[in-house]
């Protein structure tokens, strides 16, 4: 699963990826021209976009290939499920209650 975080005020953009195991990861980061690229390429490819100034400033910061750090999980989590919601997906194992 792929997720790109956008931030349109400052063209910020950063995409993570999410394999259901492991932290999800840095797969592309950029500003202007690279974040619109980015966008472009989630929008092609139906991939959910979402916004956070703050969660994008800090996901910027780490290097291409980085694990989340621990401290962003919730925050992550929140647009990992945003991301399955607008895709109709369900975690494996889970049981709506």
């Amino acid at each position: 699963m792929t997720q790109a975080n956008e931030q349109t005020e400052s063209s910020l953009a950063v995409a993570l990826k999410y394999d259901g195991e492991n932290a999800p990861k840095v797969t592309a980061k950029g500003s202007q021209e690279i974040a619109e690229q980015i966008i472009e390429l989630a929008k092609k490819h139906n991939v959910p976009l979402t916004e956070n100034k703050e969660l994008v400033t800090l996901l910027s910061a780490l290097e291409l290939g980085d694990e989340i750090p621990e401290v962003l999980y919730l925050a992550v989590a929140e647009v990992i499920a945003f991301a399955y919601m607008m895709k109709g997906k369900v975690p494996e194992g889970f049981e709506p209650g």
